[in-house]
């Protein structure tokens, strides 16, 4: 059963792994490459221990990088290990979706092999996924078309314990994008040999261009040559096809077009951000379908030793899935996996965002004001239009969306329920609270007669009669019972309110702009709305609702609006008879 701490945990990771993944993309050689893969597993996925075993070109795997311990390091590093006994390692053990697991009661057996490899002893684990010295953990890394590039070893998990499935997941996750990484250097080692040929050996033109004409073509991934400078700058002289399939474009009719005429209208800012030597981007790309596709775009300027810069050649890897892999991550680790509602944990996040320390009523004195505005900030990804968190300081919510410019973000089509416009994911947003603050305060009505005071309604529900239905026929007839109401309770608000499930039969909704009779109005449209029967499995069961209406107001905590709203239920459950609440 998922703890209520797990989403935190489950974001933290997916900040980490983000974060690791994203500094993959920054060596510029193969050496640093493979040191900033190890270095990621040591910083980024709680292992004291890691290192990268690479195939050489006769097969063998050499240890090529490590971190952790420099005295192992200077033990194990350049050693040489057999595929045969590599083979037969990764055939050992357990395999967990593409890790392969040995425990220390079968590895014994590899102790007299020629794997370099380091241990040392320990007693018996005290439970049973503790881990023990001599486990190992294997993560294998394979190129597009299938070969071993190499092997990633792991060791001493920070929290002592075996990964779970979380855990696994991000080290294959991990594995995978460090593959990619390894080959991407090994291909620009390989396009930067080729060009400096170009560049110096005049004599052997000929040779040079058939190598550089193979490298090009063949790439796994997609590669273009464009103009630089003048009135055609950016026009494509030359795609591979590679890039070809991507955007489903024959190469004759690229010619005619500049990344600027593919690129998403909201993506043309960070592609002429790119322009430079060593500019990258992670953008959207048109297809001839209409459609778009996530790419990374990686810039390097081909220059005349004489003339300057003469064109740009340009590496376009296609991302398409590590996007959606990381947009489906973020939302399950932030929404209800029965109703696909946001959860406790976003529910409280977005709450929290609209609300500062402060009342409006009370000035901010100026260390106030000067404590406030350095207060932590964290980033946010905008990950096939939608709004991901990718990383967090002390303090909460800076500035959103993936590159610098704010104005680039849209909502996108996997917005939740009602449109979602509190789409905040994560801490509240850094509240300033002084003379620069642009923070709007949050104000509550001064009483349930309307006065006219809008303010932001936090609608406590409890369903009524849920626990009878679920004793009497099943767990099955009562999860759907959640699915209709979150539908119901979904359909009757507005475009940009929130509804939440906080779990059981329990939900929020928070609507924005309302006044105490326009809020006891929802309230009811929302009871009335759950009361009709319910068909499940050909049997109509019905359930009520008490609704509880809290006002969330700066100064206040998201907890404490939500316990305001949950007392406020609960007196209006007693004020009703049984008979009138229960209804199913």
């Amino acid at each position: 059963m998922e703890t209520e701490s797990e989403p935190y945990v489950r974001l933290a990771t997916l900040r980490q792994l983000h974060r690791v993944v994203a500094e993959l993309n920054t060596a510029r050689s193969l050496a640093d490459t493979l040191q900033t893969v190890v270095d990621g597993i040591v910083v980024g996925l709680g292992y004291e221990l890691a290192c990268v075993n690479l195939v050489r070109p006769d097969g063998d795997l050499v240890v090529a990088a490590f971190a952790g311990d420099p005295a192992a390091e200077a033990l194990i590093t350049g050693r040489v290990g057999s595929r045969s006994s590599w083979e037969r390692r990764l055939a050992m053990g357990e395999n967990w979706d593409g890790l392969r697991f040995i425990a220390h009661t079968e590895g014994w057996v590899l102790m007299e092999d020629d794997v370099p490899q380091w241990h040392t002893e320990g007693p018996e684990p005290r439970f049973q996924d503790e881990w023990h010295p001599e486990d190992r953990l294997y993560a294998p890394m394979y190129a597009s078309g299938g070969e071993l590039l190499g092997v990633i070893s792991v060791d001493r998990p920070r929290n002592g314990r075996r990964p779970g499935a979380w855990g696994r997941e991000a080290l294959q996750m991990y594995a995978f994008q460090a593959a990619i990484a390894i080959s991407n250097a090994r291909l620009r080692a390989n396009m930067q040999r080729a060009l400096v040929r170009l560049e110096r050996e005049q004599q052997a033109l000929r040779a040079s261009e058939e190598s550089f004409r193979q490298a090009f073509e063949y790439a796994p991934s997609g590669m273009a040559i464009a103009e630089m400078g003048g009135d055609q700058h950016g026009r494509l002289l030359r795609t591979n096809d590679a890039l070809c399939r991507l955007l489903g474009r024959p190469a004759s009719v690229l010619r005619r077009y500049s990344f600027s005429d593919l690129v998403h209208p909201e993506d043309i800012g960070t592609l002429l951000r790119t322009s430079a030597e060593g500019g990258r981007a992670e953008l959207r790309l048109g297809r001839r379908d209409g459609t778009y596709v996530w790419v990374s775009l990686r810039n390097s300027v081909v220059a005349d030793a004489a003339d300057g810069p003469r064109f740009l050649l340009t590496h376009v890897e296609d991302i398409e899935e590590r996007k959606r892999h990381e947009l489906q991550l973020a939302h399950r680790a932030s929404h209800d996996s029965l109703t696909g509602l946001p959860n406790s944990a976003e529910l409280r996040a977005r709450l929290g965002a609209r609300l500062c320390r402060r009342p409006q009523s009370v000035r901010a004195t100026a260390v106030e004001a000067l404590d406030a505005a350095f207060e932590g900030r964290e980033d946010h990804a905008v990950y096939g239009g939608h709004e991901v968190r990718v990383g967090a300081g002390a303090g909460g919510a800076g500035e959103h969306g993936f590159h610098p410019d704010v104005s680039e973000q849209q909502p996108g089509p996997g917005a939740g329920p009602g449109g979602d416009s509190f789409a905040y994911s994560g801490v509240p947003a850094a509240r300033t609270d002084g003379p620069y603050d642009h923070h709007v305060h949050t104000v509550a009505p001064a009483s349930d007669v309307d006065d006219g005071t809008k303010g932001l309604a936090v609608l406590f529900c409890d369903l009524d009669g849920f626990k009878s239905i679920n004793d009497r026929f099943g767990h099955h007839t009562g999860d759907a019972v959640l699915i209709e109401v979150a539908r119901r309770l979904t359909t009757g608000v507005r475009d940009g309110d929130t509804v939440a499930r906080l779990g059981g039969d329990e939900f929020v909704v928070l609507a924005d702009g309302l006044g105490a009779a326009d809020a006891a109005d929802l309230a009811v449209r929302l009871r009335n709305a759950i009361i009709p029967p319910i068909r499940v499995d050909g049997r109509a069961v019905r359930v009520g609702a008490s609704f509880g209406i809290g006002w969330a107001s700066c100064g206040m905590s998201a907890e404490e609006v939500l316990r305001s709203a949950d007392q406020r239920m609960y007196i209006e459950k007693r004020s009703r008879s049984k008979a009138h609440r229960r209804a199913g």
